[in-house]
């Protein structure tokens, strides 16, 4: 890593402990935004949960825990790629990585938000629409400039949100059943299609991911060879508890004509709370009063806090890595800069609050405040900028493994050459695959056999707009290549400055010594 990095190293500060980085997984894992994603495509949807469990799931697990135990080096998925295949390369897919989270936030996350916000509180017309997106945006950039002493409390806090909204909620379906009794699911619809399948795979192979994040912040960490394995182990299992459970309570509640992908986990809260208070009227209206009406309001402001929390969780980690790729010479090196008050990225975070806030504004504009089509388009941009990262970090497995063999390794995927080879084509594929179907949803439909027809996979707030739908989805990935590629431009003269140094006989980080991928200094031979 170039001498730039070095002197921000520095300035990090040792505040992760195991517990903090289990909640960090928690709170990225779990995510309540692509719930009703989930219960709108029907009982099938937990087949395929299961299923896409072991064979991505597990094995994305794997790969991670050892390239995080291996190279504990801040950066993580940026240091693995730039290890495996140059600066360039993973300079410019970072910024598909990093540019992922304000897509996010002021996408899929933000108008979840202020949807919940408009049913359990008041409206939102007009500009107080605009304003209230823009206070939860910029709410979620504050917390992410503090520093690791601080900041950590924010995915504990989202975890903890978690853990009660989801239990208090599967407790209310337990009481509503008892009173009402709940919708019947037939076996047959737990049989899987592949129109099913594309359907869940982007949002579940999504709600999936995320255990690459705390290795962003490994020097942050006390112990990060023991505590990445154990924490991803720990969250993988807990995750599949917090997710799988309250997918099935929405299904047992709601009818499958009234489940839909942005509002299903918030109608579901509303129809089981009216056991506490309130009523479902003969069209579906429901209304709480009483205890119900309190206990959903305190639901609603917990859902948002979860919201935000997963916005900041991501932020924390894919912030830090872009800072690192700029401080390294992959992009502007005023980027790269962590602060000395609170040890962070905060030009980084600044940015993307920016972004973020400009995305919002831009997509309410274009579609018309329609929140179902602004949630589809923000939500599948935000899972193939990501995957598209994956597609090249993944292999980074088999190639440090050869590069750099010698290189002790506190935890091995099993199975050796063959077992790291198979995970690597099970993760690296699905994600690629993940992104054919988001950019041509229903490709493969219809093909060998198989039944349905490929408009219907649109998302359905795009029936009919398939070129509306894929342009929502190239043209934003393309200028995000563009922006890769003008980092790579802007981080020319801190890496003339390297070659200019390398050539005067100076090694990299200026003291005569070399950083090993591990992080951990060692002598120059003089070659």
């Amino acid at each position: 890593m170039s001498a730039g990095w070095r002197e921000q190293r520095s300035r990090l500060r040792k505040e992760l402990r195991r517990l903090d980085v289990f909640f960090f997984l928690i709170c990225t894992l779990v995510g309540l935004d692509t719930i009703g994603s989930v219960a709108a495509a029907g009982p099938q949807g937990l087949t395929w949960m299961a299923v896409l469990a072991l064979v991505f799931f597990l094995p994305y697990g794997l790969l991670v825990a050892e390239l995080g135990s291996t190279f504990p080096v801040q950066g993580g998925p940026y240091v693995w790629t730039r290890l495996a295949f140059g600066r360039l390369t993973a300079g410019i897919n970072q910024v598909l990585y990093w540019l992922s989270n304000p897509v996010w936030l002021g996408g899929s996350l933000c108008i979840i938000a202020l949807t919940t916000w408009e049913q359990f509180f008041t409206p939102l017309p007009g500009l107080w629409k605009y304003a209230a997106g823009l206070a939860f945006i910029w709410a979620g950039a504050l917390a992410v400039v503090q520093s690791v002493r601080v900041g950590k409390w924010v995915p504990i806090a989202g975890a903890v949100a978690r853990i009660v909204l989801l239990g208090v909620f599967l407790v209310s379906v337990v009481v509503y059943a008892g009173r009402h009794g709940v919708h019947a699911l037939p076996a047959g619809e737990f049989a899987p299609t592949y129109a099913g399948f594309l359907a869940l795979v982007p949002v579940l192979i999504f709600n999936y991911v995320g255990f690459e994040l705390p290795s962003t912040a490994a020097e942050e960490m006390t112990n990060p060879k023991r505590d990445i394995p154990l924490s991803i182990l720990r969250s993988g299992l807990a995750s599949l508890l917090l997710y799988g459970g309250p997918i099935l309570g929405i299904l047992f509640v709601l009818p499958a004509e009234r489940i839909g992908s942005l509002g299903g986990f918030i109608d579901a809260c509303k129809a089981v709370f009216t056991v506490y208070g309130g009523h479902i009227a003969a069209d579906g209206t429901v209304t709480l009063t009483g205890f119900g009406a309190v206990l959903g309001s305190i639901a609603a402001a917990g859902l948002i806090i979860g919201l935000l929390t997963s916005g900041v969780t991501w932020a924390m980690g894919a912030h830090r890595a872009q800072a690192v790729a700029c401080a390294d010479g992959a992009g502007p090196a005023w980027l790269g800069t962590f602060s000395e008050r609170h040890g962070t990225p905060v030009r980084v975070n600044l940015l993307s609050a920016v972004l973020a806030s400009v995305l919002l504004i831009v997509a309410l504009q274009l579609t018309d405040g329609d929140g179902e089509k602004y949630f589809a388009a923000g939500l599948g941009l935000t899972i193939s900028t990501t995957f598209i990262s994956y597609v090249v970090t993944f292999p980074s497995l088999l190639v440090l493994r050869r590069k750099y063999p010698d290189t002790p390794r506190p935890y091995r995927v099993p199975g050796g050459r063959a077992g790291a080879r198979l995970i690597t084509f099970l993760a690296t594929g699905l994600v690629a695959f993940t992104v054919v179907v988001l950019i041509w949803p229903g490709f493969g439909v219809g093909w060998f056999g198989t039944g349905g027809s490929a408009a219907d996979s649109l998302p359905e707030a795009f029936a009919g707009q398939r070129l509306q739908y894929t342009l929502s989805q190239v043209v934003p990935l393309l200028l995000f290549l563009v922006v890769g590629l003008c980092f790579a431009l802007l981080g020319a003269p801190a890496r003339r400055r390297m070659r200019a140094g390398a050539a005067a006989g100076e090694l990299p980080d200026g003291d005569g010594r070399q950083a090993s991928p591990t992080g951990r200094a060692v002598r120059s031979t003089g070659r």
